[in-house]
C-alpha cells in the first residue's frame, strides 16, 4: 500500500510513537507534516512550486475560493501523484483542520488518538466533539480503555473504535537491569498530567530515610522551571538530577542501572490525561518495576503488585511508600520487574501493535473499495 500520514509537526522528541509508524509500518510511507497551512513532505522536494502556489492563491481570490482552497488543492494533487491508497492522521484535532482536505477526496481515513485530543475538555468543545471525524473516518485508533470510552461517550459508532495500544522498540526489551544504584528514573514532559512535582514531593519523604537515594529526571516543559525551584526549597539537589531531553539509548543505559520508573500521573483540571504513556511500557519491557497511579491507560499495562505499584492520584504518601517497599526489598523490584518484562512481551509489544495498525489500514482500503 502506498500509506500516507499527517502529523501536526516533523519529529517532536516526545512522539516516538509517530516515528514507529513513519519507521516501521509496510509499504510505501509518505509522510506529511507541518500546520494545515503549510503542509510538507519529509525527504521530498517541496509539493507545490512557487509559481502553482501563486496561481492558486491568484484564482482563490478571484474565484472567492475560502482561504484553505490553494492549500487543499496543492496537498490533494500530491496525494494523487503518489497514488495514495489510505491516510493515517495523527492526533484528532489535526484530522479536524484537514476535514475540507479529506471531505473532496475518495481516499479512506484512518484517525489515531494519542491523549489530550481526547480529554482535555476545551479542545473536544473547540473540535465540535468530533462529530465531522467521527462520521468520515473509517476507523478511529484509540490507545487505552478509558480512551475506548471516551471516544464512544463523545459518540462515535462502536464498530469504528479499535484499541490499539503502544508497544515499545526492541532496544528496550533487549535490556537487563543490574538493580545496582538506589536510583529512581522519570521521562517525560513536564506538564500537569504527569504533575512531576508529585513524584518530587513523594520522594521526599523518601529521602528522609534513604539520604543517598537518586532521583533522575529528564525531559522539558512548561513546569520544569517551577519543579527545580521546589527542588532547591526542599534542599534535594544533592538528590535530585535534571537531565533535559535525552536519547532513547541514554534512556536505556540509564534504566539498565536504576531500581524502578517513577511517575504521578493525573487528570489536570482541564481534562487533560494520558493515554497510555510509552515510557512506562519501555520501562516495564526493559524489566524495571513502574510505580505511578492509577490513571487513564496505565492500569492497562502495570498490574499492580504483580509488575508494579501503583497509587491513587495526588496520593503522595502511597507513592512515596511504594518506593521505599522496593529500597527496603531488591528482591520484589526485581520480581514484579521480571513479571513485566514478560507480560509486555506477551501483550504490547512494538510488532504486534505496528501489525494491528497495518491491518487497520488494509480493512479501511477494503471497506472503501466495496464502497465505491
Amino acid at each position: 500500500m502506498n500509506v500516507a500520514i499527517f502529523s501536526p509537526s516533523q519529529n517532536p522528541y516526545s512522539e516516538t510513537f509517530i516515528q514507529a509508524h513513519k519507521n516501521f509500518l509496510p509499504g510505501n510511507i509518505f509522510y506529511y507534516f507541518g500546520p494545515s497551512s503549510n503542509i510538507q513532505l519529509e525527504n521530498h522536494k517541496p509539493i507545490s512550486g512557487k509559481w502553482k502556489r501563486l496561481f492558486l492563491k491568484g484564482y482563490q481570490k478571484v474565484a472567492n475560493k475560502p482561504s484553505t482552497f490553494s492549500q487543499n488543492k496543492i496537498v490533494i494533487d500530491s496525494l494523487k501523484q503518489n497514488e495514495i491508497d489510505v491516510i493515517l492522521v495523527e492526533y484528532a484535532t489535526h484530522a479536524q483542520h484537514l476535514w475540507p482536505l479529506y471531505n473532496e477526496l475518495k481516499i479512506p481515513v484512518v484517525v489515531h488518538f494519542h491523549g489530550y485530543d481526547a480529554s482535555i475538555k476545551k479542545v473536544i468543545e473547540t473540535h465540535n466533539y468530533y462529530k465531522e471525524i467521527f462520521e468520515l473516518a473509517s476507523y478511529i485508533v484509540v490507545v487505552s480503555v478509558k480512551m475506548l470510552e471516551m471516544v464512544i461517550e463523545m459518540g462515535c459508532s462502536k464498530d469504528k473504535v479499535v484499541l490499539n495500544t503502544y508497544g515499545p522498540q526492541s532496544g528496550f526489551v533487549k535490556i537487563k537491569p543490574e538493580f545496582i544504584k538506589k536510583q529512581f528514573i522519570g521521562i517525560g514532559r513536564f506538564t500537569d498530567k504527569k504533575a512531576p512535582y508529585y513524584t518530587i514531593l513523594a520522594f521526599k519523604k523518601v529521602v528522609v530515610h534513604y539520604p543517598d537515594v537518586k532521583l533522575l529526571l529528564a525531559g522539558d516543559g512548561v513546569l520544569l522551571n517551577t519543579c527545580k525551584n521546589l527542588v532547591n526549597y526542599l534542599g534535594l539537589e544533592k538528590n535530585i538530577c535534571f537531565l533535559g531531553v535525552i536519547t532513547p539509548e541514554e534512556y536505556q543505559d540509564i534504566l539498565k542501572e536504576s531500581l524502578a520508573f517513577v511517575q504521578h500521573s493525573i487528570t489536570a483540571d482541564n481534562g487533560d490525561m494520558e493515554g497510555t504513556p510509552l515510557a512506562v511500557l519501555e520501562a516495564s519491557a526493559a524489566g524495571l518495576p513502574v510505580i505511578s497511579t492509577l490513571h487513564a491507560g496505565i492500569p492497562d499495562v502495570i498490574k499492580h503488585r504483580e509488575t508494579g505499584l501503583l497509587c491513587d492520584e495526588h496520593d503522595i504518601e502511597g507513592m512515596a511508600e511504594n518506593m521505599m517497599s522496593l529500597l527496603k526489598h531488591i528482591s520484589l523490584a526485581k520480581s514484579l520487574g521480571n513479571s513485566g518484562k514478560n507480560f509486555i512481551s506477551k501483550n504490547f509489544s512494538l510488532e504486534r501493535h505496528i501489525t494491528k495498525l497495518n491491518e487497520i489500514l488494509m480493512l479501511a482500503v477494503k471497506d472503501n473499495k466495496i464502497l465505491h
